[in-house]
């Protein structure tokens, strides 16, 4: 990214605070932890920030009332609730003062970053470093938005689920990419019968990528895959 993304992270939880802050700043995210409504609206006013995600419970102010302030000043801006509590009132209250997500503690981190990625592209239209379409595979050229695969001349098309796995592979190229990273995601939930359905198009991948004998997919037991290069 050009110019960092700015979070607002607003979280009386002093611990998960400073362990989400460290976490999106060394992604690259330019993050203010606040751990109070009043000090999380004075920052607001005094800075600008491209996302809030906001505690629904913190003393001093709460999320919602936060939330409703923070849209006062500006209507656009993105907001991520989270929450220990799962009431359906609560998650329908946050949607009705314009959150555009909403993750119930505990959550991993990782999830969080899928989600405030996602809510960035569809609410603020910014493209992501991460959204690089076009990937050397050894001698093979995957276009992930165009879901084909090439070997020279030959040119083989993906489903959709396979070119979506392939580019998480590609994006974490010789790294593991962990299976329940992967499951939420591409599958958005990390089931028994998803994480079945991902092994198969992980054998359809190892099939699409055997033309280069370089180029390998290996299981790492009890993490995930990793994509060696």
């Amino acid at each position: 990214m050009d110019q960092k993304i700015k979070i607002l992270l607003a979280e009386d939880d002093t611990n998960l605070g400073m362990l989400l802050k460290e976490y999106l700043r060394a992604k690259d995210y330019d993050t203010v932890l606040c751990e109070d409504g009043n000090t999380a609206y004075e920052t607001f006013v005094a800075n600008p920030f491209d996302i809030c995600v906001l505690d629904v419970i913190m003393p001093k102010k709460d999320g919602f009332t936060l939330a409703k302030e923070i849209k006062q000043i500006n209507s656009e801006i993105p907001i991520l609730f989270l929450t220990a509590k799962n009431a359906k009132e609560e998650v329908l209250e946050g949607f009705k003062l314009g959150a555009d997500d909403y993750m119930c503690k505990p959550f991993s981190m990782e999830e969080l970053l899928f989600r405030i990625e996602a809510i960035l592209r569809r609410c603020v239209g910014l493209k992501l470093e991460n959204e690089q379409e076009v990937f050397k595979i050894g001698k093979l050229t995957f276009n992930s938005k165009k879901q084909t695969l090439q070997d020279g001349e030959e040119e083989h098309r993906l489903t959709t689920k396979e070119s979506e796995l392939l580019r998480l592979l590609c994006l974490n190229v010789n790294k593991v990419l962990e299976r329940n990273h992967a499951l939420k995601y591409i599958w958005a939930d990390d089931n028994y019968f998803n994480a079945r359905s991902m092994d198969v198009y992980i054998t359809k991948l190892r099939k699409h990528l055997k033309k280069d004998t370089s180029v390998e997919i290996i299981n790492v037991h009890g993490k995930g895959y990793k994509l060696i290069l």
